[in-house]
């Protein structure tokens, strides 16, 4: 089982990693607008995110506008919707289970046992990282195809956003602290091998023969 210390920095870096993926998930800078071609023009900015979409202007007032329609937005956006939350929800069930099995808790009691909780809550942070990982990595796929592809006006083009940095940060955060916790393997009994040159055996009583033995070979 490992050490406190590396207990706590599995601990630490999911947490950083859930807390990074909330935070990626709110907000709005999935995709920002790209300056190229005759769109030059940098007087307002947008981003747009899966939740809702942004238009800053040059004088620092920005506007947000949250989507209409679930149904109206694209596959991947939807996907994105549905992936962070399970991710943010799983992290927190991972965050839950990690305090129950701490070294620094009497939840269990047992060093088994608390060995056994740790690795369910690495399980937990490693699926939260892989559903964390693939919309953000569907979303900027879809970015660069849009970017490079010559049928999209050059004024929908946009570029990758400061969000999915973050999320791809917050995929690998939690995926360090998920394998670090997963090395909490419950120790096995030890067993000593001991040749046979150093094996005691128990001495045998020899039945010394009764009389009435005797007299019957007589």
């Amino acid at each position: 089982m490992p050490s406190a210390g590396l207990e706590i920095l599995g601990v630490s870096l999911a947490f950083l990693g859930w807390i990074s993926a909330i935070v990626s998930c709110v907000l709005p800078m999935w995709k920002v607008s790209a300056f190229i071609g005759m769109n030059i023009v940098t007087a307002q900015v947008t981003w747009e995110g899966i939740w809702m979409n942004c238009v800053v202007q040059s004088t620092g007032q920005m506007q947000c506008k949250v989507y209409d329609s679930m149904l109206a937005l694209r596959g991947d956006i939807q996907a994105a919707r549905a992936l962070t939350v399970i991710a943010i929800v799983v992290g927190f069930v991972g965050m839950l289970v990690a305090t129950t099995g701490a070294k620094c808790t009497n939840c269990v009691e047992e060093e088994t046992a608390k060995a056994r909780v740790m690795i369910a809550a690495g399980v937990a942070f490693i699926l939260a990282s892989l559903t964390q990982l693939i919309p953000v990595s569907w979303s900027a796929h879809t970015i660069v195809l849009e970017f490079y592809n010559p049928a999209v006006p050059e004024g929908r083009k946009g570029e990758i956003g400061a969000a999915l940095y973050l999320g791809w940060a917050a995929a690998a955060f939690l995926l360090i602290g998920g394998c670090i916790l997963c090395s909490s393997c419950p120790r096995q009994p030890e067993t000593r091998y001991v040749p046979p040159s150093q094996m005691v055996y128990s001495q045998t009583k020899s039945i010394e023969p009764s009389d009435y033995n005797k007299r019957n070979y007589v």
